[in-house]
């Protein structure tokens, strides 16, 4: 995050820099990641007093631009430096499987939620869950319904976020690519994508309506971006520069948000005759809103050197390990989430089941994510007598 000229020349200035090599994780993007988990899994079961604590009720982004954000982030940590080195053909590589393994888990996901719904609908003759995100244009066509889902062209709601990661990731070679010849131009040519977007309406186009991706990767590139070329300014030795003004900027904006959202004041019209995606509040295209608004609070974040610190937690405290899982942990919620919105269509009378619901999927997600940590730290470990023989302290007899 750059500083604005003439910024700092009214009142000095402070820039915070992190080492281009770090001997010890930085776990602040673990526990950040965490929590953008911890509040997509309470977004994704609707209507519990929990939602009422989320992001999206204090400002105009929520957890979905703080989740892309900090995935660009993680690929650049995980690839940048590969990429800008002799290994840039084995990065391209990785970042493909990796891809590729987001599609594969999109597609389970996507397989295990028309189960939960399908079967929902027959274990409680409960018909009306089949036409629920988005499963009865898929099930009124299922010979181009189903075969749009291996593409893409269909998609559930509620489990649409990993199709958008999976096509930045394929996208990745090219922009690091371009980063490392000029992080201006990658910037500049990622905002201009994001514009044209935005004032065209481009957008992938669904198969079997004539609406489009719920979200937008022409559009969503943009924050993805921004998130790998901060992280590798950064790593080459760049500062973020804690300037009192931009703090003062970005903190009324955050606060302009707040209230915006709490009074609410979303019946004014402050367009001033521009377009949405400059003025507006849509999703699927990013709006500018949106995106101020989480770059504002990651921003702060960074700025404010309490709250940095704060984030800052021990790599076995319980939001670190969540976050280090965090692709395990987001398909375990989301399967939770479509169990757990069935349940609540079904018995739509228990105001007591849907809370207990989400407090106990919490749980379950926390569990689980120290269950694979503890495997993948059992897997790290040497066999005791491999180690005993490397020492020499083991005979060694032939049978």
């Amino acid at each position: 995050m750059a500083n604005h000229h003439g910024a700092g020349e009214a009142m000095p200035e402070t820039r915070i820099s992190v080492p281009a090599k770090a001997s010890v994780r930085d776990t602040r993007i673990d526990v950040l990641r965490a929590i953008a988990l911890i509040m997509i899994f309470i977004n994704h079961v609707p209507g519990t007093f929990f939602e009422a604590f989320t992001s999206k009720n204090f400002g105009f982004s929520d957890a979905s631009e703080a989740f892309v954000l900090i995935s660009g982030m993680s690929v650049a940590l995980a690839y940048g430096k590969r990429f800008n080195s002799d290994k840039r053909m084995q990065a391209t590589q990785k970042v493909t499987r990796r891809a590729m393994t987001l599609y594969g888990v999109h597609l389970m996901l996507t397989a295990i939620t028309l189960a939960i719904f399908i079967g929902g609908a027959i274990l409680f003759a409960y018909p009306a869950l089949l036409d629920k995100i988005n499963i009865a244009p898929l099930l009124a066509n299922p010979r181009e319904g189903f075969p749009a889902l291996f593409t893409l062209g269909h998609q559930l709601g509620y489990n649409n976020i990993l199709s958008l990661y999976t096509v930045l990731l394929m996208l990745t070679p090219v922009i690091l690519w371009l980063e490392s010849k000029s992080p201006t131009t990658l910037v500049a040519a990622s905002f201009t994508v994001w514009l044209a977007a935005g004032l065209w309406r481009i957008a992938p186009q669904n198969t079997l309506d004539s609406n489009v991706w719920f979200f937008n990767p022409l559009s969503w590139q943009f924050i993805y971006v921004i998130g790998i070329a901060c992280v590798l300014h950064v790593r080459r030795g760049g500062k973020i520069s804690r300037n009192p003004a931009l703090i003062a900027l970005a903190a009324a904006y955050a606060l302009l948000s707040f209230l915006w959202v709490k009074i609410p004041l979303w019946h004014i019209d402050a367009s001033l005759g521009m377009p949405p995606v400059l003025t507006g509040f849509d999703k699927t295209y990013l709006s500018a809103p949106r995106l101020l608004h989480v770059l504002s609070i990651a921003y702060l974040i960074v700025a404010i050197r309490p709250v940095s610190n704060a984030l800052r937690l021990s790599s076995d405290n319980a939001l670190t390990v969540m976050g280090r899982h965090g692709l395990s942990v987001f398909a375990a919620g989301t399967v939770l989430a479509m169990l757990g919105q069935v349940l609540m269509e079904v018995y739509s009378t228990a105001p007591l089941l849907g809370p207990t619901y989400v407090a106990a999927g919490l749980i379950a997600l926390f569990g689980y994510a120290y269950y694979l940590d503890a495997a993948k730290q059992k897997d790290k470990k040497p066999a005791p007598t491999a180690v005993a023989l490397a020492r020499g302290t083991v005979p060694v007899s032939s049978r």
